[in-house]
């Protein structure tokens, strides 16, 4: 883990101070996009005045403090795209208002840019739906990123249409005010008995090797990682398979993954963390999937609870 830490001298955004640093945050391997450094900010590597900051419009004063830690083999590491072709429509919108607009993912399509030029994302497709809406905008609308799903993941997940809202969501997330229900379809070897209800929580970090596909898995301690936590339940069972949903209590990268394997009921078709490839009709994709999102909105003071729709053999 590399950190760089640097005060700034004049009013800019966070993504520009970045970029001009970008020299420094290649590490000697070339240049750096700015897909990269968006990522940096967006995966929660940047702090601002020693708060995590993931919004890369957010505005830096003169004198603030910006740290940044950068791991290398994750940031670096690329797969090869075997995404399908995805246009939205207003049938995959599940909640929009003039500042939010949430969707419904499709699984195998990446959420934003990567290295790999001319890869389709979701943010760019959210994009293009809101622009040809709104055909007399000079300029592409903006749209804003809060969180991620992981490629394979379909299900809800959210957008900002302003920059005006990116604070308090950003802080509705980093406060854990938003509910992040999935449904998962598990493993369980020998049909041991296992309880409805469950929880895993511990601490988390990377084991996988350098130039390699990124492994997260349970360390021992705080010094090792960072503190996650997951409830689950049980839904339905059909022989050897479970269905779970599954509340994030904490957001850590391949999070439900990691817990349920730690607990011997991996996801089927998650071959990374132990789970049989097939299922059912011999569907080879990680069987989880992001159900809900559910949350106070900090415009209207409504509750909003954005739910997607099963796929097929959930």
């Amino acid at each position: 883990m590399k950190k760089f830490n640097w005060k700034t001298e004049r009013t800019q955004t966070l993504i520009s101070f970045l970029q001009e640093k970008r020299h420094y945050l290649s590490l000697g391997a070339g240049e750096l996009s700015n897909s990269k450094i968006r990522r940096l900010v967006i995966s929660g590597s940047v702090h601002v005045n020693g708060k995590c900051c993931r919004i890369p419009a957010y505005t830096l004063l003169p004198g603030s403090s910006v740290e940044v830690r950068i791991d290398s083999e994750k940031l670096f590491y690329e797969k090869q795209p075997d995404d399908i072709q995805f246009e939205l429509t207003d049938d995959d919108v599940l909640f929009e208002d003039e500042w939010l607009i949430i969707v419904n993912k499709p699984a195998f399509f990446p959420v934003e840019k990567t290295i790999v030029q001319d890869r389709n994302n979701l943010h760019q497709t959210v994009i293009d739906f809101l622009y040809k809406r709104n055909p007399e905008l000079r300029n592409p609308p903006y749209v804003g990123m809060m969180h991620r799903l992981d490629k394979e993941t379909s299900g809800a997940i959210l957008f900002t249409k302003t920059r005006e809202i990116n604070g308090a969501m950003h802080d509705l997330f980093e406060g854990h005010k938003v509910t992040k229900q999935y449904r998962a379809v598990a493993f369980n070897k020998g049909k041991r008995e296992i309880p409805n209800t469950f929880s895993v929580e511990g601490y988390m970090n990377r084991i996988s090797p350098k130039s390699s596909a990124c492994k997260m898995g349970m360390v021992k301690d705080t010094a090792d990682g960072l503190f996650s936590h997951t409830d689950f339940s049980v839904a339905k069972t059909e022989g050897e398979y479970v269905h779970l949903d599954c509340i994030l209590q904490t957001g850590r990268t391949h999070q439900i993954r990691v817990h349920l394997s730690s607990y011997g009921l991996p996801l089927v078709g998650d071959e990374l963390y132990g789970g049989p490839k097939g299922f059912a009709q011999n569907n080879y994709r990680i069987m989880l999937h992001s159900r809900s999102l559910e949350f106070i909105h900090p415009k209207t003071g409504k509750t909003i609870r954005a739910e997607s729709p099963l796929p097929p053999l959930f």
